[in-house]
């Protein structure tokens, strides 16, 4: 069959597997408030009151649960069967789980065909990043990883006004019309990666040189086989990959060693501070949220859907503007950013809201009301913390794993960093509903609290990796310039972003020059 070469072409295809996770977060949070759904699973004593705090904190959850287990063995599964394959496994498990979601009779098999979904979404949003990080351009590297991001963005968009259309059908086909859609787009990603090539750099690892060399040339080349970019890239993959192939045999307890652990640590918690943002909240819940602003019905629906086209419009200028900017300054600007409007809103529901026992609107979770120009204010913080995660957060907690590790590491050690992703997915999908009910407005002050601190984490320990090839952010942290720690490399505020042409020109000859200088038999001994 032929293959397409053209990156943009081969980011489209793939970032589905992103879409995927974004069709699950609107479906519930546009379900979970429908009366098909309240009553065809409720728990309560009064009729569709749906199922209690914890049950659909658990639900909710589940799908996360599934997605951690399932990023972590994607790694060995995508090592030993290609990025390629490995996605397209993800695809079939998704169309096993919506079977079995949209025919759920009941709380367990719905929870057992979440945890299915999960699955295929932890192997996809773990090597959806490394597949395309090791096809892609360092100048476009960024914009085409964080197009996962906007993929996500789209489906929570689009299966938000499905499942809002939906709502307007009486009885269980009110939740079982959207989640059987869910099966769509995976059978567009099986079928559109059948004509996309397979990771050079996974190739490479398994010494199907001639193989690596096609698609260097296909991707990068556009079908030149003596482009001199092709050329270096190919060099540069070999040189690397002989140096790795010194260290003892990669596994998980690799990412622990002191070579390693730097890395492992920014990995992990650029994932696991993309969930402790709060975005969360604004997601899965953010139907509670506009209860608590006396919001209700059909403007219920309408005014979280605002927040969708939202996450999608402003994710646009990231994936402009990324790869110039870096990734430092888009994460210290997005902690920033959302700290503001979460301890805006704690300020607005603690000061301002009046304590609702029985719950606002028949929503048992919301327990507080705020009326008037406080109502207001809490909608349009919440707006503007979208507004702020969407361009920053958001698509970098993508981008930047896939950047921080050599090859023979990097599906492994991005799939790590993913479980973080999930499994605090997991914990808040779960934590949420309850901390809604028990400690209301104290909710956002949690939230506001980890932006803070991840501000502060960000600014000391995350280097810039954009616009240096993969192989040359492994040198930034194998080589420390004098001044440096080992294995820690420049100290990350110090550290610059090599976008432009000429930046990258010299940095790749101090490159090319240290390779030539420093590959002795001492050097390769510590390597």
């Amino acid at each position: 069959m032929k293959q397409y070469g053209n990156v943009y072409l081969i980011a489209a295809i793939s970032i589905i597997g992103g879409g995927l996770f974004g069709f699950d977060i609107s479906s519930m949070s546009a379900i979970i408030a429908g009366q098909g759904y309240l009553c065809y699973f409720n728990q309560g004593p009064k009729p569709c009151s749906g199922p209690s705090a914890n049950t659909q904190g658990g639900i909710t959850a589940s799908m996360a649960g599934g997605s951690w287990l399932a990023s972590l063995f994607s790694g060995f599964l995508s090592d030993a069967l290609g990025r390629k394959k490995t996605i397209m496994v993800g695809a079939v498990i998704w169309v096993v789980g919506c079977i079995i979601v949209c025919s759920a009779q009941n709380i367990p098999q719905l929870i057992v065909g979440r945890i299915i979904n999960g699955l295929c979404v932890g192997i996809c949003s773990a090597q959806v990043p490394v597949y395309i990080a090791e096809l892609a351009p360092p100048t476009k590297r960024g914009r085409l990883i964080g197009a996962q991001q906007w993929a996500i963005t789209w489906g929570i968009m689009i299966m938000f006004y499905i499942s809002y259309g939906s709502s307007f059908i009486n009885g269980p086909a009110a939740f079982r019309v959207p989640w059987a859609l869910q099966m769509i787009p995976a059978i567009v990603l099986f079928f559109g990666m059948m004509i996309l090539p397979e990771s050079p750099r996974w190739l490479a690892s398994k010494d199907r040189w001639e193989e690596c060399e096609q698609v260097l040339v296909l991707v990068h080349g556009h079908g030149d086989p003596h482009s001199p970019w092709v050329a270096r890239e190919f060099r540069e993959i070999k040189e690397w990959l002989e140096i790795e192939r010194q260290s003892k045999q990669i596994s998980y307890l690799t990412l622990f060693t002191p070579r390693y652990i730097n890395r492992t640590h920014i990995g992990l918690f650029t994932q696991i501070w993309s969930q402790l943002t709060g975005m969360n909240v604004m997601m899965y819940y953010i139907t509670y949220v506009f209860t608590m602003a006396n919001i209700q019905g059909n403007n219920l629906l309408v005014s979280s859907s605002i927040q969708y086209v939202i996450n999608v419009v402003m994710t646009i200028p990231a994936l402009i503007w990324i790869d110039r900017i870096g990734r430092r300054p888009t994460l210290l600007v997005g902690a920033a950013l959302m700290a503001t409007w979460l301890f805006i809103n704690a300020g607005i529901l603690g000061g301002m809201g009046v304590y609702q026992p029985e719950g606002v609107h028949n929503i048992k979770e919301a327990k507080v009301l705020v009326t008037g120009a406080a109502s207001k204010v809490v909608i349009a913080c919440s707006y503007l913390f979208v507004a702020s995660y969407a361009p920053t957060w958001g698509p970098v907690s993508w981008i930047y794993p896939p950047e921080l590790y050599p090859n023979q590491l990097r599906g492994k050690a991005v799939a790590f960093a993913t479980s973080g992703n999930w499994a605090f997915n997991f914990a808040l999908g779960y934590f949420v509903p309850p901390a809604f009910e028990n400690i209301t407005w104290k909710t956002y002050v949690v939230f506001g609290v980890f932006c803070v601190a991840m501000f502060i984490h960000v600014y000391f320990m995350f280097p810039e990796t954009a616009g240096k090839p993969l192989e040359e952010v492994n040198e930034m942290f194998e080589t420390p310039p004098p001044g440096g720690l080992k294995y820690i490399g420049t100290p990350a505020w110090k550290t610059k972003n090599y976008y432009s042409t000429s930046a990258r020109m010299e940095h790749g000859e101090l490159l090319e020059k240290r390779l030539d200088d420093e590959q002795s038999p001492e050097r390769k001994e510590s390597a």
